[in-house]
């Protein structure tokens, strides 16, 4: 396997990833929350399948028994990525977006830090920096992008929300860690396939049976915007097959800090296709961000 393998996919997965979250800001002027979040998983569900069959074909491997350690570290999982995803979503309606979507990016360190506290996940202390530094660069844009007083740029509602997405996500990151490496095949591929098959499925169903409870009414709306819906579906898929492997093969933590260079992407595509200026500062806080990616990048290999 080349070493650099999980930096294709985490590439792959950021853009797929940068590429759905436009699709489904769209759609919150027409859905909950909830169904917003539902949405990548109804309509990805099919590609996930479809995946894992060609995945599945290709390594000639049967269906295997799921044991309860993988459908519970799974179950966990979808759990926590549904909760991230929600709390993500509900950031667009608030007026502090850039404040809260800033400290759901610091989702990096915090997978670093639940990994070594619970999941016993071993990163150098050059790990560390390379971390801490990419990340004190989206902060570092974040105050300047947002007014205010410094204390109300550093803390508000987005800021406690956008903490509570990073957080759940990065549980998730580190939970599917765990159900791929549960299932102790040494085919990476087919094991992210299968857990990533495994976790919509289970995703589609919790969430499904809480709409049909509590919201019925959204289904005919998901209907009618199923082109947009199929468009979050296939990019949710795409990014989460980047995901799912990269965590198989590379910690979580490497892969999240990495996974910030679409940050850099979003505010490169700002300044060359729509001619925002970029100040000082923010030119300063990208630099940290490439900074921290490229040292992570040379201690992670």
């Amino acid at each position: 396997m080349d070493s650099w393998t999980w930096v294709y996919l985490t590439l792959m997965a950021s853009t797929a990833q940068a590429v759905r979250t436009g699709g489904q800001k769209h759609l919150t002027a027409h859905l909950s929350p909830f169904a917003v979040t539902f949405v990548r998983f109804l309509y990805g569900l099919p590609f996930a399948v479809l995946y894992f069959l060609i995945i599945q074909n290709q390594y000639d491997k049967p269906f295997p028994i799921l044991s309860t350690t993988f459908l519970g570290f799974s179950l966990a999982m979808g759990l926590m990525q549904i909760a991230a995803t929600t709390l993500l979503i509900y950031l667009f309606s608030l007026r502090n977006f850039a404040t809260g979507t800033t400290y759901a990016r610091t989702e990096a360190f915090l997978t670093a830090i639940l990994g070594a506290l619970f999941f016993n996940e071993v990163i150098q202390l050059q790990g560390w920096f390379a971390i801490g530094v990419s990340v004190s660069g989206v902060v570092l844009i974040t105050i300047v992008r947002t007014r205010g007083s410094m204390l109300t740029r550093l803390w508000n509602k987005s800021a406690a929300i956008g903490l509570g997405s990073g957080l759940a996500f990065a549980f998730s990151s580190l939970l599917l860690r765990k159900a791929s490496l549960s299932l102790g095949d040494s085919d990476f591929l087919f094991t992210a396939a299968l857990t990533l098959m495994t976790v919509v499925c289970i995703q589609t169903t919790i969430l499904g049976t809480y709409l049909l409870v509590a919201e019925r009414d959204q289904f005919r709306i998901l209907l009618r915007e199923w082109k947009v819906s199929a468009f979050v579906g296939l990019t949710s898929i795409i990014g989460s097959i980047g995901w799912f492997t990269a965590m198989t093969i590379q910690s979580p933590s490497y892969v999240k800090a990495l996974g910030q260079i679409e940050f850099i992407f979003t505010l490169a595509i700002s300044v060359l296709f729509f001619k925002e200026r970029s100040s000082p500062k923010e030119l300063a806080g990208m630099a940290l961000v490439a900074a921290g990616i490229i040292y992570l990048l040379a201690v992670a290999r």
